[in-house]
């Protein structure tokens, strides 16, 4: 079997606020998103990472990560450079997106594409939320 190129298995991807490495190497996901909360819009982040664990391939490749609002603009794009030398290696990867501002409430997306093409597309909604105290809008 060639195993000079192989394409690997996206295992996980997860948005979230903030990644930190622990003193043991192991890594921290702080404020894990699975939908965007907003008393008001626009709403906007400084920081948003994406992490990406890849597994079952061999090669070189590029992660293309792109954050998409619901009239398919793109909001923010990262890309990161990544090895797979033997089929039971895994990578890690973080794409960040800095500065994003969430303009209108709906459902934006986020793509990852592995060497331009697309493996992963998945939704991320932008939802009104009331706070305590927050008059009805």
């Amino acid at each position: 079997m060639n195993e000079k190129y192989v394409l690997p298995n996206c295992q996980a991807s997860v948005l979230c606020e903030d990644i930190r490495r622990e003193i043991t190497g192991m890594q921290t996901l702080v404020g894990v998103i699975n939908a965007v909360p907003a008393p008001q819009i626009p709403i906007g982040f400084l920081k948003l990472c994406l992490w990406t664990r890849w597994c079952n391939g061999v090669g070189e490749f590029k992660q293309t990560a792109k954050m998409l609002a619901p009239d398919e603009k793109i909001l923010g794009e990262s890309s990161v450079t990544f090895r797979l030398k033997e089929m039971e290696a895994m990578a890690t990867n973080v794409n960040l997106f800095t500065n994003i501002q969430f303009k209108t409430l709906g459902v934006y997306h986020i793509e990852i594409y592995l060497d331009d093409q697309l493996i992963i597309r998945y939704p991320l909604p932008v939802i009104h939320v009331q706070l305590p105290g927050q008059p009805a809008a």
